[in-house]
């Protein structure tokens, strides 16, 4: 596989950074660090863009990164943050229907919540036309150029996909990983892990656990992301070894180069 590049469109938890209505000192931080839209990232090789999930800020998002165009969407899960800016995806549906690879639970909720991006009707141009795509745990997939390989990861009581792609993999949102996920992470040289603060948290890693986990597995760079407004981006980044790091909204890294 050539290399790819990585964008970090969002770093946030689900309220995003500034919290509504929030004083704390991270909501009123002048570091643009500290400045985060809900997760989601954009992996391209100069030929092909795939986005993972469509926060509820994908359309401002999309206008940063000047996304262009878009070849096809992962969803990691169904929650709103992780999901439901699905209908600005019909800037990259016009000409005919964008493909979304996903669970089939997330298949099941695009029906239920979003049954109408799966019409045929073009008439008017007002809403997305996609085709959904079951994934199957463990199965690799070529997906526009991309081997794409879902993994399932806990997300408190919920499993959601992790996915990986070459020697890289994106692990939002997690809680635990379960004891036959584990082999899928050797060998993972870059690795992004949801760390959502310091304390312990039900549905997610806390700060320790996904540091933890990261040395555990091996990875040779990490970085952390689905950070909620209890962590100052600089406080953290110096409390870390070298080779981990706190993720940013449009971080850019390379990966296989």
């Amino acid at each position: 596989m050539k290399p790819f590049q990585v964008t970090f469109l969002g770093t946030g938890t689900s309220h995003g950074i500034p919290v509504i209505g929030c004083n704390c000192p991270v909501c009123l931080s002048s570091d643009p660090h500290d400045s985060r839209f809900r997760s989601s990232i954009l992996v391209q090789d100069g030929e092909h863009s795939l986005l993972i999930d469509t926060t509820p800020e994908f359309r401002l998002q999309a206008l940063r990164a000047n996304l262009k165009s878009l070849d096809a969407v992962l969803y990691t899960h169904d929650h709103a943050d992780h999901f439901n800016g699905i209908d600005d995806l019909r800037v990259f549906s016009k000409e005919g229907t964008l493909p979304v690879f996903c669970s089939q639970e997330v298949v099941s909720s695009i029906t239920s919540r979003f049954g109408y991006v799966l019409k045929n009707s073009w008439e008017g141009g007002g809403i997305p036309h996609l085709q959904p795509n079951r994934l199957e745990p463990y199965e690799k997939i070529l997906i526009a150029g991309f081997e794409v390989q879902p993994i399932p990861i806990r997300h408190g009581c919920k499993l959601i996909f992790a996915f990986r792609i070459g020697t890289f993999i994106y692990a939002t949102d997690s809680s635990g990983i379960p004891s036959e996920s584990l082999p899928y992470f050797e060998g993972v040289d870059t690795l992004v892990l949801g760390s959502l603060r310091y304390a312990p948290h039900p549905t997610h890693f806390s700060v320790g656990e996904a540091t933890a986990f990261a040395t555990k597995v091996g990875a040779k760079r990490v970085f952390l992301t689905h950070l909620c407004h209890d962590i100052r981006h600089s406080q953290l980044e110096a409390e870390l070894p070298s080779h981990m790091h706190v993720a940013y909204d449009m971080l850019q890294i390379t990966i296989g180069d």
